[in-house]
């Protein structure tokens, strides 16, 4: 197996900053209202759902990312796997998929669909802290969040950290749901989700500009960004990923 260099992921320093808090409590998932303790399986179940399809669009989706062999992506927030598997098919046997969650169990279940499908070779799984992670290495060509963005705390400083990831013509692509009557029902209050116009605030502040929106989803916007590029802004970087796993 060919070694790939990818970005290092290590403990952040500073506790409050980047938090990866992607996973929502989803109440109508529990057996019952009053139930206090969380079931992951059924969100693993909510996630996978077939019906989940119509409305995310998954393989619409990778097409729009114009996704090339040999590609690197981070998957923050990845959950079940439900992109991590469909990203991995897209980069090629060269390419590399960064999988980072937050749960361990999440991560287990996305790796045996990744082993399932034969792709186990072009991914890497990443157990994040409660700190979240901090990249480097100037090599990932997209940062990739799909109904992530308003589970972040300080997502200005978050998205600021991803910057050291990306290669120069890199990009951080955001799809999360609309905070109005476009998103449908869901499983948790509408008073988190974070409105388009807000992420791409937030996004300026924290260095980037955004270069493309696509509008086919029905729920949920699809935003690409592109770092901004400043005088004294040094993306060189002789930093390797070491193997974790």
């Amino acid at each position: 197996m060919n070694e790939r260099s990818t970005p290092p992921v290590h403990p952040s320093k500073r506790p409050t900053m980047f938090y990866l808090l992607f996973l929502a409590i989803l109440a109508s998932l529990t057996a019952s209202c009053a139930q206090k303790t969380w079931d992951i399986n059924r969100y693993i179940h909510a996630l996978e759902r077939p019906e989940r399809d119509q409305h995310q669009q998954p393989e619409k989706v990778i097409e729009a990312l114009n996704l090339a062999p040999g590609m690197m992506v981070i998957d923050i927030g990845a959950g079940s796997g439900y992109f991590t598997r469909r990203l991995a098919k897209a980069v090629g046997d060269n390419g590399q998929v960064i999988a980072i969650d937050v749960e361990q169990k999440m991560l287990k279940y996305n790796k045996r669909q990744v082993e399932k499908r034969g792709l186990a070779d072009r991914v890497r799984f990443i157990l994040a802290g409660k700190e979240g992670p901090i990249f480097s290495g100037n090599n990932a060509d997209i940062v990739f969040l799909c109904d992530v963005y308003h589970h972040l705390e300080d997502q200005i400083d978050y998205l600021a950290n991803t910057k050291p990831a990306l290669k120069p013509n890199g990009r951080v692509v955001i799809i999360d749901y609309y905070n109005d009557a476009r998103s449908g029902t869901l499983g948790f209050s509408k008073q988190h989700l974070v409105s388009k116009e807000q992420v791409i605030k937030d996004m300026e502040q924290a260095g980037f500009t955004l270069t493309k929106e696509h509008t086919f989803l029905p729920r949920q916007y699809f935003l690409e960004f592109a770092p901004i590029q400043t005088k004294g802004d040094s993306r060189a970087s002789s930093k390797k990923w070491a193997p974790i796993l």
